[in-house]
């Protein structure tokens, strides 16, 4: 593979007399007041622990497709994006970094509960079920496989942990957190943007399997914030290679995930330098989601 330049890489950012507000996993925030202005890097997260290898043009991906699902659904719920093009001073000198990757955003009071919508059984609601024989307190039908479609989505809401992770907590738990009329709302919307990303993603040849949401509240408005339907936030299957019974092929970090486990990686810090081959595929399924997605390549 030709060498990536590297101005397609953004490990993190670093504004002359600019500090950030916060820095998460992949993205770094800057406060301007009413508005945010968000910079998708190219970090990557695996078991929790950043590594020190970014994937390239994965904040490009990021950022271009959670635009994408904000444009198309955007008279289902508002959202935060106010420009993904224009940076005000002193960010207007660095529109080079910002690039492609970068959202001036409007500021929301965001809500303290992250909105999962599952369509499939898989992951940690795999393993709830195998325990319990239920999905989050949701009871499925007997003998399910791993991986097999739900009878119908549901919302499996979870905690946003300032470290550690995150938690599945009931609708009840929720509506003691936030009131049940904002509860309601919240996951009436959740799953209704879920059925619709995944009727568009189905004939594209792409499961979208389960995905999560966070949410903001603006003028006592309801408003869908910081990412739409990626890689990151959701599992997308490719459809040709669907197989329930066990884990499915997904378009995501899976391949940083393989050779973490290969190796006997203890999942704590500090994490190790991940090999060009296994940086190269990841990227290859970011771009490949993204080129299926959108219908042209970023």
């Amino acid at each position: 593979m030709a060498a990536i330049p590297a101005s397609r890489i953004l490990r993190e950012t670093h504004f002359a007399g600019l500090e950030p507000s916060a820095r998460g996993k992949v993205r770094d925030i800057y406060d301007l007041g009413d508005k945010l202005l968000i910079v998708a890097t190219d970090r990557l997260s695996a078991f929790d622990v950043i590594l020190p290898t970014p994937i390239p043009d994965k904040g490009r991906v990021l950022t271009q497709l959670s635009l994408f699902w904000f444009n198309l659904f955007n008279d289902v719920i508002p959202n935060h994006v106010l420009s993904a093009d224009h940076f005000p001073a002193p960010f207007d000198a660095y529109r080079h970094e910002l690039a492609g990757r970068s959202m001036i955003v409007r500021k929301t009071q965001p809500l303290p509960v992250e909105c999962v919508v599952r369509g499939y059984l898989s992951g940690s609601g795999w393993k709830d079920y195998v325990a319990t024989g239920m999905l989050c307190g949701t009871e499925l039908p007997p003998a399910m496989r791993e991986s097999d479609r739900l009878p119908t989505p549901i919302f499996t809401p979870s905690t946003k942990a300032a470290a550690g992770h995150d938690e599945n907590i009931t609708f009840e738990e929720v509506s003691a957190i936030i009131g049940q009329e904002l509860a309601r709302q919240v996951r009436a919307v959740s799953i209704d943007l879920y059925q619709r990303a995944a009727a568009y993603a189905e004939p594209h040849g792409i499961i979208l399997a389960d995905t999560k949401f966070e949410f903001g509240l603006l003028d006592g408005e309801l408003i869908w914030i910081d990412e739409a339907f990626t890689p990151d936030s959701s599992r997308f299957w490719p459809a040709a290679q669907y197989q329930p019974g066990g884990p499915q092929p997904s378009f995501d970090k899976q391949f940083v995930r393989d050779y973490l486990e290969r190796i006997r990686w203890a999942k704590i810090p500090p994490a190790p330098e991940l090999p060009a081959d296994v940086v190269a595929a990841t990227r290859e399924k970011y771009l490949e989601a993204f080129r299926i997605l959108t219908g042209h390549a970023l």
